[in-house]
């Protein structure tokens, strides 16, 4: 019978670093206890091993390892028992006069018009923020309107990419997506904290004056982009953070409510996950409402004072959520943890929240995967907004017509001719529109 020689692989060429591993490399993931990155370096090729080594170069392991380590102490440490919001600390729809939202309006558009306001736009691990310089004072409303369009100078304009981490096992090592790259992951919607402190726009934002950022998520439709109102009530109340809220629509609904850490102790955001069938359901005996009621929605607003403070914060405590997940590496999809900062964690620092209620119909339609039972399709969120505009029309003395049913379409106002529905009327008194089509100054 013939002798069957099996061939060994020969090993991978030795290329710019050798047969073994940059020593000085090697030492410091040893240090961190990551060397498992430099498992498969032999059977790399030199290219591969090139990719290798930027990949763990571009790593800051001091820093990963301090957030993987408190991270993953974290985990188990009791948390103060939660109480509701007290009333004090939230502006409702029905408590609100036209007096204070007048006020509020024309303290807000002071503000704006010196400069004293950026814009931080969320856009799914990327971001934007632009300014409302000081070439808007004395403007008319529709002129203030006209940057939600985006007519804005570039020099105004910044966009920033938020940063990403590590994925890793339960036991914090380094998940490998292949033999030469690490598994890595965003670092939530909370990492545009980090990501304004690193790459020095918060520094930019006081050079340029700014005193209040507004902060919200690109996928809710309806967003009133710094909203001339809640600036003013921000302002008024002298707090260092606060955020527009909806009521929870049922008390099954998946959405993170407000509630007060201990007794007199700061407002944070506690998840739909961790509250139980019995916190979900109870009532506030003396409204008839639930007692957890206040949903947050992403429309933050916080000082520029605060946000250096709570940027520093954040990263020493070095704490992130955990996420178990499957995560794509060399063995296939495999258990892991993805670590992730959430754009709410930053109240817990607060130390004064104020809480400005909104109703859904007017300011929130959140666009999200139509596979998501809890929120919109784009079709039905743009929907939203089309019947919100019809009924500014409608409200301004002008008619619709209509050849399909009216919930179907609508009318859509540009933000060059109203911002919330105001100054309308002498567009619309009288005048017929046949839906759907669009409204401009």
């Amino acid at each position: 019978m013939a002798e069957i020689v099996v061939a060994e692989r020969a090993p991978a060429p030795a290329g710019r670093w050798g047969a073994a591993p940059p020593q000085e490399l090697l030492e410091r993931l040893k240090d961190y206890g990551q060397e498992g990155a430099f498992a498969l370096w032999d059977e790399l090729a030199p290219e591969e091993r090139d990719f290798l080594v930027r990949d763990i170069e571009s790593i800051d392991l001091a820093r990963i390892d301090r957030i993987v380590r408190c991270s993953l102490r974290s985990q188990g440490v009791p948390v103060p028992a939660v109480e509701p919001v007290p009333e004090s600390s939230v502006s409702t729809v029905e408590d609100r006069t036209p007096e204070d939202k007048q006020r509020w309006w024309k303290r807000g558009l002071k503000a704006i018009s010196e400069g004293k306001l950026a814009v931080v736009l969320l856009a799914g691990g990327q971001a934007l923020a632009f300014l409302l310089g000081s070439h808007f004072s004395n403007f008319k409303l529709n002129e203030f309107c006209a940057y939600r369009s985006w007519l804005l100078s570039p020099l105004m304009v910044t966009f920033f990419q938020q940063g990403t981490i590590p994925c890793v096992s339960a036991d914090g090592r380094f998940i490998m997506e292949t033999p030469y790259k690490v598994a890595r992951a965003p670092d939530g919607n909370g990492g545009v904290y980090a990501a304004l402190k690193s790459q020095r726009l918060l520094d930019d934002m006081a050079g340029r004056g700014v005193k209040y950022v507004d902060c919200y998520g690109v996928d809710n439709v309806l967003v009133r982009v710094a909203d001339p109102t809640f600036l003013g009530y921000f302002i008024d109340k002298g707090v260092s953070a606060a955020a527009k809220v909806v009521r929870k629509a049922y008390p099954q609904e998946k959405v993170g409510v407000f509630v007060q850490r201990g007794r007199g102790g700061p407002l944070s955001v506690v998840e739909y996950s961790e509250m139980d069938a019995a916190m979900t359901t109870e009532i506030n005996q003396r409204t008839g409402r639930l007692r957890y009621c206040w949903s947050n929605v992403c429309l933050h607003m916080f000082t520029l004072d605060f946000l250096n403070q709570v940027t520093n914060s954040l990263e020493k405590d070095s704490i992130y959520h955990l996420a178990e997940k499957k995560i794509p590496s060399i063995h296939g999809y495999t258990a892991g943890l993805k670590l992730e900062q959430f754009i709410f964690d930053v109240f817990t620092y607060s130390p004064s929240t104020a809480l400005f209620e909104i109703l859904r119909e007017e300011e929130f339609a959140p666009v999200k995967n139509a596979n998501g039972a809890t929120y919109d399709t784009p079709d039905s969120a743009r929907l939203m907004l089309l019947r919100l505009h019809s009924r500014w029309v409608v409200a301004a003395g002008g008619f619709l017509t209509h050849s399909v049913p009216l919930y179907m379409t609508g009318v859509e106002v540009s933000p060059l001719s109203s911002y919330a529905g105001e100054n309308l009327e002498a567009i619309c008194r009288g005048r017929t529109f046949h839906a759907p089509s669009e409204i401009s100054f």
